[in-house]
C-alpha cells in the first residue's frame, strides 16, 4: 500500500510535497552518465512516484510530476550551459536561461504522462500501473516531437549494465519500461510488488549477463582504424593563429607511423578549417601524410548559398570519394527555430556559420569505403537518435560517429553522449567507432563494450582493428513499433477499464 508523504492530503499536492519532488527529480538524475549510480537512480524515481501517484486530481499530480521531471533535467542536463560559455560575453547571458527552459519544457512530457495516469487510475494503485505506461509513452514520444531530444532518458540509467544488452530487443523503450517497473511496483505493492520488480530487472540483468558471455567472431584480417584526436579547446578552435596549430597536430597524428599501419584514418566532425570548395591544397596535405590511405574528416562546405556540416572520404589521392551531410540538425544550435524573428534581435545558432543557420542534408546515407565496407556515418548529435540508425535500404557494416564533444563541457556531456554510443551500438548490434576532437574518441564493440578509448581532454591517436558485427537485432529490423504498440494497447485497455469503473473527470468513482 502507498504510503501517503507529508503535504498529500486528501489527494492533493501541498506545497511542502513540491520542493520533495524537485529534490527526488535531481536524486533520480544520477543514474546518468558520468556517475552511473543506477541503484540511487531507482531510489529518486521510486521517492518521486510515491509523491505522485497518491494525488488523484489529473492537474495536481501534473504538477508534481512536472516539478520532479523539472529537477531531473536541471541535474542530468546542467552541460547545457556550457555551449553559451564558449563565447560568454556574447552567449553567456542565456545560459542559464537554456538550463531552465530546457528542464521544465523537456519535463512537461513528464507532466502529461502524471495527468494522464491520474485521470486513467481511480486508486493509487491503478494510478501507478498507469504510469508505467504513461510515462513509458512519453518518453518514447520525446525522441520524436519537434525533431526529438531523447538525451537523458530513464532507461539510460541501465547503460553499462547487463540490463543494457535488453536494448538489442526493443530499443530505449524497453530499457525504460524496465526501469519504471523497478522502480513502481515496490512503491504501489510493497513486498509482493518488491518481488516482481526484482523477478523481472533480475530476469533482464542475467539475460544480459549470459549475453555478454557469449563470445564475439573475431577476424584474423581485421582492417586497423586510427581514430585521430586534436584535442582543440572550442574557444580556440577557430582563432586565426590557433588554426595552423591544430591543422598541423592533425597531420602529424595522420603521418605518424605504427606496426600494424592504419587501413583507414579518421578525423573528427569539422577537424578541417576551410570549406571544402576551398580545401584543396590541405586535402591534398592531408592525403600526403595519411601515405596513401583514406581518409573521412569532417569538414563544411556550401551548397545553394547555405552551408552544410558534412562528413568527406578522401581516396589516397585526396580526391573526394564520398559525401555525407548532417541532416538532423540541432535547433539553436546550428539552426534556429523562427530564424527571422530571433535574427532581429541579434541571435543566432551557436554553431552557425557567419550568422547562417546551417542547412539539413538529405537523410542517412552509408558511406562506401571499399575493403572496409559500407559505415553509417553520424555526425555528433545525430548518435542520439536511434531511430536514425535504421534509415538505410541495406544494413551498414558498422557506425562511424564524427563529433566535436568540446561544446559539451568537460564532466558531464561528453560522458553521456559517448555512453549513448554504447547503446546505439547495442541496438544494431554493430561496432561503433568515434573520433572525437576533445574526446572521448573510442572502438565500441557489438556489445556495447568500450574496447579502446581516448582519455577525455588529451590530444592523441587511436589504432585499432575494427571489431565484426553480430547478426541484425530485432530492434534493428522493427525499431520502436514493437514497445509502441504494447504501451498504446495497455493505454487503450486502461481507457476501457476507467469507462467500466465509471470513473468522473477529477480521477475519481462517482
Amino acid at each position: 500500500m502507498i504510503a501517503r508523504p507529508a503535504g498529500l492530503a486528501d489527494g492533493s499536492a501541498r506545497w511542502p510535497a513540491l520542493p520533495a519532488a524537485f529534490g527526488a527529480g535531481v536524486l533520480a538524475a544520477a543514474g546518468q552518465a558520468p556517475l552511473g549510480l543506477w541503484p540511487l537512480a531507482l531510489v529518486g524515481f521510486a521517492t518521486l512516484f510515491a509523491l505522485v501517484m497518491p494525488v488523484s486530481r489529473p492537474w495536481r499530480a501534473a504538477r508534481v510530476m512536472w516539478l520532479g521531471g523539472g529537477g531531473y533535467f536541471a541535474a542530468a542536463l546542467a552541460w547545457i550551459v556550457q555551449p553559451f560559455l564558449v563565447d560568454a560575453a556574447r552567449d553567456g547571458w542565456m545560459a542559464p536561461f537554456a538550463l531552465v527552459f530546457m528542464a521544465f519544457g523537456l519535463a512537461l512530457f513528464w507532466g502529461c504522462a502524471a495527468w494522464g495516469a491520474a485521470w486513467l487510475g481511480a486508486t493509487a494503485r491503478m494510478r501507478a500501473l498507469a504510469l508505467i505506461v504513461t510515462l513509458g509513452l512519453a518518453e518514447l514520444l520525446r525522441g520524436y516531437v519537434l525533431t526529438g531530444f531523447p538525451w537523458a532518458s530513464i532507461g539510460h540509467l541501465w547503460i553499462g549494465t547487463p540490463v543494457m544488452q535488453a536494448a538489442a530487443l526493443g530499443g530505449p523503450s524497453l530499457l525504460t519500461f524496465l526501469a519504471l517497473v523497478a522502480a513502481i511496483l515496490p512503491v504501489a505493492f510493497g513486498l509482493r510488488g518488491a518481488l516482481v520488480a526484482l523477478a523481472v530487472a533480475g530476469a533482464a540483468w542475467g539475460i544480459g549477463a549470459w549475453r555478454l558471455s557469449q563470445p564475439v567472431p573475431r577476424r584474423a584480417d581485421a582492417p586497423v582504424v586510427r581514430l585521430v584526436q586534436p584535442n582543440a579547446a572550442q574557444h580556440l578552435k577557430w582563432q586565426r593563429d590557433m588554426i595552423p596549430v591544430f591543422l598541423n597536430r592533425q597531420l602529424r597524428l595522420t603521418s605518424a607511423r605504427s606496426e600494424p599501419a592504419p587501413d583507414l584514418i579518421v578525423w573528427p566532425e569539422t577537424a578541417v578549417p576551410y570549406a571544402l570548395d576551398n580545401a584543396g591544397p590541405v586535402l591534398a596535405e592531408i592525403a600526403q601524410a595519411a601515405g596513401g590511405r583514406p581518409v573521412v574528416l569532417g569538414i563544411q562546405r556550401w551548397q545553394d548559398g547555405r552551408p552544410l556540416n558534412s562528413a568527406v572520404a578522401l581516396d589516397a589521392a585526396g580526391r573526394v570519394s564520398a559525401i555525407y551531410d548532417k541532416h538532423h540538425l540541432v535547433p539553436f544550435g546550428e539552426y534556429m527555430p523562427l530564424a527571422d524573428l530571433f535574427a532581429r534581435v541579434g541571435v543566432f545558432g551557436l554553431a552557425a556559420l557567419e550568422n547562417r543557420g546551417y542547412a539539413a542534408g538529405p537523410g542517412p546515407r552509408l558511406m562506401d569505403l571499399g575493403p572496409l565496407g559500407n559505415v553509417l556515418p553520424l555526425i555528433c548529435y545525430e548518435a542520439i537518435f536511434p531511430q536514425d540508425l535504421r534509415g538505410t535500404a541495406t544494413r551498414p557494416d558498422w557506425i562511424l560517429q564524427i563529433t566535436n564533444d568540446a561544446w559539451f563541457g568537460t564532466f558531464q556531456g561528453p560522458y553521456q553522449h559517448l555512453a549513448q554510443a554504447r547503446l546505439r551500438a547495442v541496438e544494431q548490434g554493430l561496432p561503433l567507432l568515434r573520433a572525437a576532437n576533445t574526446g572521448v574518441s573510442a572502438v565500441i564493440g557489438p556489445k556495447g563494450r568500450l574496447l579502446h578509448m581516448l582519455p577525455l581532454n588529451r590530444a592523441g591517436m587511436l589504432n585499432a582493428p575494427l571489431p565484426p558485427g553480430l547478426a541484425v537485432t530485432p530492434y534493428a529490423r522493427m525499431g520502436d513499433l514493437p514497445m509502441a504498440l504494447v504501451l498504446g494497447l495497455a493505454l487503450a485497455l486502461l481507457g476501457a477499464g476507467r469507462s467500466r469503473n465509471g470513473v468522473d473527470r477529477g480521477g475519481r468513482t462517482p
